[in-house]
């Protein structure tokens, strides 16, 4: 479907792009001719993200903690001082936990909220501010999660994500006349390094309850991601789409008591 120089002169940033889903999706922008900034606020993810990638073309690594703007704004400086434009954006970086509503405390609840809503805003102002604005162009994909009926068992996340969604048809519209085009991409479970952080119980048999019987891969995502931020999604802006077996429509994935 994709040509191998696809993304042939352009330059992305992927942000949490030392691991897991924003890992593969480096991958795929690097082997389709992209220059490519990762981001990750752990740099042992960094330098394994780097070591995997640099074989295949053109990366950068940085360091980046994306709910603070100073360190954003230092990202944008360095994108800028190395390859003096932005085509694409990925706004992979997140992070939650699984808990009831009633124990999460007002410290875990602002975690998740200030990394995956805030935290990708911070990214998202600056980047089209600094870039797409100027250039007339940019597209930007926001990794969020299947919040399509609720996130019952981790209502926070569920509440950043769909926030981000929001967010994205907001901007769509804002900034359709600036060239901006953004969309979301909501993964269902897909297997993943990200699965490391639940319990083993809370994922065993999980993939009964997806209508296709199997969970996703890092591929399959990557592989929408491309689509998303290529001419062929031209005009294409404001959409949540669901990569999930079907799960969003059927299948309750989180089994808990109330």
């Amino acid at each position: 479907m994709f040509q191998a120089d696809l993304f042939q002169g352009k330059t992305a940033l992927v942000t949490g792009g030392g691991s897991g889903i924003g890992l593969e999706i480096a991958r795929q922008l690097i082997l389709h001719g992209a220059e490519v900034y990762i981001a990750s606020r752990k740099p042992e993810r960094l330098a394994q993200g780097v070591i995997l990638l640099q074989p295949l073309g053109n990366v950068h690594s940085f360091q980046l903690d994306i709910r603070e703007p100073e360190q954003v704004a230092s990202l944008a400086d360095t994108i800028a001082e190395k390859s003096g434009k932005l085509d694409i954006l990925v706004n992979n970086a997140g992070g939650q936990f699984p808990s009831l509503a009633e124990e999460i405390t007002p410290k875990g609840w602002n975690a998740v909220i200030n990394t995956n809503l805030n935290g990708t805003w911070f990214v998202t102002q600056a980047m089209a501010k600094r870039f797409f604005f100027a250039q007339q162009h940019g597209a930007v994909v926001n990794i969020v999660v299947n919040h399509f009926r609720g996130f019952p068992g981790m209502a926070h996340t569920g509440a950043a994500r769909a926030a981000v969604s929001n967010l994205t048809q907001s901007l769509a519209v804002e900034w359709a006349q600036k060239g901006v085009r953004l969309n979301c991409v909501a993964p269902g479970i897909i297997q993943s390094s990200g699965l490391e952080q639940y319990p083993p119980e809370l994922l065993t048999g999980i993939s009964k309850h997806v209508p296709m019987k199997r969970l996703g891969t890092t591929t399959e995502v990557a592989m929408l991601v491309l689509f998303l931020a290529s001419p062929m999604a031209a005009y294409m802006t404001g959409e949540t789409i669901y990569m999930d077996g079907g799960a969003h429509l059927w299948g309750d994935i989180w089994q808990y008591e109330s």
